[in-house]
């Protein structure tokens, strides 16, 4: 018995090797090609949540209303998906939905916000749920946008501001929300402003806030400098 299966592991080594030593078909070497382009771009994007993001929205870019929002629906999406079919949704489709539609809508979307762990998703999330319903949702999710800004994950803060500067660039002439724009600020820089002592030139995330902030006191009035740390003014 032994020395029948000593005979076929024999031949099963003979065949490997005949097998190697025969040519590749042009069909099974293009597959493979094609399989090595596509590591080789999945190597470049794997630690690049961006380049991620930017991927799958230009690739679900041309996907109608419909899909989009079967997507936000499904919580088996991984996030940089979600993410990219927010975006989407939010870039193309926000202005086309109207009434019962749009309650639905927002309802999917407050329950994807409640459900992911995502940053990048509740970004996507909070900016579409503003442009939506700004009145009702600016208050409570554009606090929440600038905490973002002192995320450690660069995309976090890029993808935050940006949010923020569409939020407020769509109407810039509203007291009320560049108050909480401030107040918001105001504490975050009063509880950092022993470290401020220190800054001569201000990082990105700090030239962010210093950004948003002039919006607000441009709007709200010289005034409000009163009303901020002096560690603050000497940046400003």
């Amino acid at each position: 018995m032994k020395k029948i299966d000593t005979i076929k592991i024999g031949l099963f080594i003979i065949t490997g090797c005949i097998l190697s030593f025969l040519p590749v078909s042009a069909g099974a070497q293009e597959t493979q090609e094609n399989s090595v382009e596509e590591l080789d771009i999945y190597d470049h994007t794997i630690f690049n949540d961006k380049l991620l993001i930017e991927g799958y929205i230009q690739k679900y870019s041309d996907e109608p209303l419909d899909i989009l929002v079967a997507m936000i629906r499904d919580d088996r999406l991984a996030a940089i998906k979600m993410t990219a079919a927010i975006e989407v949704f939010r870039t193309k489709h926000v202005e086309e939905v109207f009434s019962r539609e749009k309650k639905i809508i927002l309802k999917y979307l407050l329950r994807r916000l409640a459900r992911t762990e995502s940053p990048y998703t509740e970004i996507a999330a909070m900016h579409t749920l503003c442009a939506m319903y700004r009145y009702k949702y600016f208050k409570a999710f554009v606090p929440k946008l600038l905490l973002k800004l002192d995320h450690y994950n660069s995309t976090v803060n890029e993808m935050a501001f940006t949010s923020l500067n569409d939020i407020i660039g769509q109407r810039n002439d509203k007291s009320r929300e560049a108050r909480i724009v401030f107040n918001t600020l105001r504490k975050t820089l009063f509880l950092s402003r022993k470290r401020l002592k220190e800054v001569v030139e201000p990082d990105e995330k700090l030239a962010r806030k210093l950004k948003l902030l002039r919006w607000s006191i441009k709007i709200l009035g010289s005034q409000e400098l009163k009303r901020l740390p002096k560690e603050v003014l000497n940046l400003l």
